[in-house]
C-alpha cells in the first residue's frame, strides 16, 4: 500500500512536505511513521444504472488520516482524475489544517472518479446514495463528517443525510456539513472558504503596507471558492482583473464586475465569452502583474516552470496543494512573495463546517453575521500564530504553517501513547 501511495505525484508532494517538516522538528522515526501514514484507506465500487439503461461501475475512495484528535473531517469530490493517492494527500493536508486551526478534528478526504458535468441529476443522486450506503460502517458524526468539495454541493450532502438518517431511523444532520439550511445547515457555510481566502489576503496586504482598496487580484478557478473569493474581494474594494475556469481565462485591467460575471457563468457554463473582458491564455493569466494571485482550482499549478515568472506580491493558496515543492524552493529563494499556505489560506471552509457541526450537536442556529465574525476571529488568531512562528524561527511560510499543524498532532499522539 505504501508503494501504491508513493506512485501518486500528489501524495509524493504531501509526503515530501511532511518529511521536510519532520526533519526540521527532528522527529523520531516512530512518531514520524505514526503521523505520516493514514489510519484507513477505503476503496469501494458503485454500480449505477445510467439514464440510457447501461450499468456503469464507479470507483470511490475515502481516506481517514488520523482520529487521534477527534472525528475526521474532509470533503467529497467528484472529478475524473480522482485516485487513492490524491485522496490520501488531501486527507493528510486536512489533518494538518484542522490541527493548525485548533479544531477538534483529524483529516479525511473522499472522492469518486466520475465526470459530474456529463451526468444527469438523477445519475449523480444514485451514485451519491450508493456511495453513502457503502460508507455506512465507516462514518458518523463522532467518526467521519463529510462536506462538499470539487464537483459536489449542498444537494449532494442532502442526499447523504437522507441515506444515513434513513438507516439510523431518525434525522442525523451532523453526519455532514455544507448542507442546505432546510436540513440544519449553517448560514455562511457556502461562502466560508472564499471569504476566508479574501480576508487573509487583505491581512497579508496590510502586513506589506499595501492599501486593500484598489489592490489588484487574479483568480484561477471560478467554482464556489473562486466565486466567493472574488465577491468578497470586490466587497473589500479590490479590483479582480483576471479569472479563469475550465472554459478559458478572461482579463479586464480595470477590474471585472463579479456579479455580472457570475450571471454569465450561470447562463453559459463558464467565464469564456464574457463580453466585458478580453480572452487571455490561462497559463499567461498566472503570470500577470497583480497584488494577489489566488490559485483556486486544482493541485500543482505553480511549478518550477512558472514560479520564477510570477509577478504577484501575495500568493493566496485557495486550492489544496497548488504549489509544488520545487516551486516552493524557487519562491523561497526569491523572497519577494508573501505566501499564505493552503492549510491556512483555505481553512475557512472547515472552520465554518466545525461551526455547523457544533450547531447540529447543540440543536442551535447562529446567524450569518455571527458565523462570519467568528470565522474572521478564528482565522486572525491562526494567522498571527503563523506569523509569530515565521519571525521567531526564521523559516518559510509553508514550513511555519505545517510545523504548527504537525506539532499539534505529534503532541496528542505522544500524550495518548501507542495501543496496545
Amino acid at each position: 500500500m505504501k508503494e501504491q501511495l508513493l506512485q501518486s505525484p500528489v501524495f509524493q508532494m504531501a509526503a515530501t512536505q511532511f518529511d521536510r517538516v519532520a526533519d526540521y522538528l527532528e522527529l523520531g522515526e516512530d512518531i514520524r511513521e505514526r503521523c505520516k501514514w493514514p489510519k484507513r484507506l477505503i476503496t469501494v465500487t458503485m454500480p449505477v444504472r445510467m439514464d440510457d439503461g447501461r450499468t456503469e461501475v464507479f470507483f470511490g475512495h475515502r481516506v481517514q488520516h488520523h482520529l487521534s484528535r477527534g472525528p475526521v473531517k474532509g470533503g467529497l469530490r467528484y472529478h475524473p482524475s480522482v485516485d487513492l493517492g490524491e485522496v490520501a494527500a488531501l486527507a493528510m493536508w486536512m489533518n494538518w489544517k484542522c490541527a493548525l486551526m485548533r479544531l477538534p478534528y483529524g483529516g479525511a478526504k473522499g472522492g469518486i472518479a466520475c465526470d459530474p458535468r456529463g451526468m444527469s441529476t438523477r445519475e449523480k443522486e444514485k451514485l451519491t446514495r450508493r456511495f453513502t450506503m457503502e460508507m455506512l460502517p465507516f462514518i458518523g458524526q463522532e467518526v467521519d463528517v463529510m462536506a462538499p468539495d470539487m464537483g459536489t454541493d449542498e444537494q449532494t450532502m442532502a442526499w447523504m443525510v437522507d441515506v444515513y438518517s434513513t438507516y439510523a431511523g431518525h434525522l442525523v444532520p451532523g453526519i455532514v456539513t455544507g448542507k442546505p439550511l432546510e436540513l440544519q445547515g449553517s448560514a455562511g457555510r457556502k461562502q466560508a472558504t472564499g471569504h476566508g481566502v479574501a480576508f487573509l489576503a487583505s491581512r497579508a496586504l496590510n502586513k506589506l503596507g499595501i492599501t486593500v482598496t484598489g489592490a489588484t487580484a487574479v483568480i484561477q478557478g471560478f467554482g464556489n471558492v473562486g466565486h466567493y473569493t472574488a465577491e468578497t474581494m470586490s466587497g473589500f474594494g479590490m479590483h479582480v482583473c483576471g479569472i479563469s475556469d475550465i472554459t478559458g481565462a478572461i482579463w479586464n485591467g480595470k477590474g471585472l464586475d463579479v456579479s455580472a460575471l457570475h450571471k454569465h457563468v450561470v447562463a453559459n457554463g463558464g467565464v469564456a465569452g464574457f463580453p466585458e473582458a478580453e480572452a487571455i491564455d490561462p497559463e499567461a493569466l498566472l503570470l500577470q502583474e497583480c497584488d494577489v494571485l489566488v490559485p483556486a482550482a486544482v493541485e500543482r499549478v505553480i511549478t518550477k516552470a512558472n514560479a520564477a515568472q510570477l509577478r504577484c506580491k501575495v500568493l493566496a493558496e485557495a486550492a489544496n496543494g497548488p504549489t509544488t515543492p520545487e516551486a516552493d524552493t524557487i519562491i523561497e529563494e526569491r523572497g519577494d512573495i508573501f505566501v499564505i499556505p493552503d492549510v491556512l489560506c483555505n481553512a475557512g471552509g472547515v472552520t465554518v463546517s466545525y461551526f455547523e457541526w457544533v450547531q447540529n450537536l447543540q440543536r442551535f442556529h447562529w446567524g450569518e453575521r455571527e458565523v462570519l465574525t467568528k470565522l474572521e476571529t478564528h482565522m486572525e488568531g491562526a494567522f498571527e500564530r503563523f506569523l509569530t512562528f515565521v519571525r521567531s524561527k526564521k523559516v518559510s511560510h509553508r514550513m511555519a504553517a505545517l510545523c504548527l499543524g504537525i506539532c499539534e498532532v505529534v503532541k496528542v499522539k505522544q500524550v495518548r501513547g501507542l495501543f496496545p
